[in-house]
């Protein structure tokens, strides 16, 4: 009689399960709080002027419009003149009071009468789009206009 048995089958233990669904929301949590969703998908060219006095906007209580030319996929379909565009959809600046009004409207009540008009303007824009865009924000008493630029000096550029 021996003293050691042999294995009968050999077989590798199953791996063991249990906790591969924490795994897996894990990984879901982590890329759900780590991915940026892009808010407006821009119509318009931006090449944005460079300012050496920058702050970061709080985005709670602003609203963004964005102004240039149409970007080339866009130009055949709208021409090449300056536009202006809230969200994602060229707007006249005739319609401008109305969206703006609009866009007010879906910010929390107590952020309603503080609201910061944020202006993105490609360095090309005309300065008269501007001056009208500024016209209808007095208009609505919006008083309170940011410029988005980026970060450097215009001077040495």
């Amino acid at each position: 009689m021996s003293k050691f048995k042999k294995k009968k089958g050999g077989e590798i233990p199953a791996v063991n399960t249990a906790s591969l669904p924490d795994i897996v929301f894990m990984l879901l949590f982590f890329f759900m709080v780590v991915t940026v969703l892009r808010e407006d998908n821009l119509l318009v060219q931006q090449k944005i002027p460079k300012g050496d006095q920058v702050e970061k906007l709080k985005k709670d209580r602003s609203v963004f419009v964005y102004a240039g030319k149409p970007s080339p996929r866009y130009q055949d379909k709208y021409g090449k003149e300056g536009k202006i565009q809230i969200g994602d959809k060229y707007t006249d600046i005739t319609q401008l009071s109305p969206a703006l009004t609009e866009l007010r409207s879906k910010l929390r009540p107590e952020l309603q009468s503080k609201v910061m008009v944020a202006l993105k303007v490609d360095e090309d824009t005309n300065t008269g789009l501007v001056t009208d865009i500024k016209q209808e924000l007095r208009e609505l008493q919006m008083y309170k206009i940011i410029y988005i630029t980026s970060p450097g000096n215009q001077i040495e550029n």
